[in-house]
């Protein structure tokens, strides 16, 4: 488990990648990363087992009986 991007790496990191941030939007960049990472470490842990790529889903097909 990694630990939460604080309010100053979010801001070097975006600095970094050449976005600099206002003092004021070092928190909600924060937080909203964190919450990104979150949502992802989640979506990484579920099985998907034999649910077929969605290239292979038709809309407006489905068998609803």
């Amino acid at each position: 488990m990694t630990s939460e991007l604080t309010p100053q790496e979010a801001a070097r990191g975006a600095l970094r990648a050449g976005l600099p941030l206002g003092g004021d939007r070092h928190d909600a960049v924060a937080a909203t990363a964190n919450h990104i990472h979150s949502v992802i470490s989640l979506l990484r842990e579920l099985d998907f087992g034999d649910t077929p790529p969605a290239a292979s889903y038709r809309a407006g097909e489905e068998d609803n009986r």
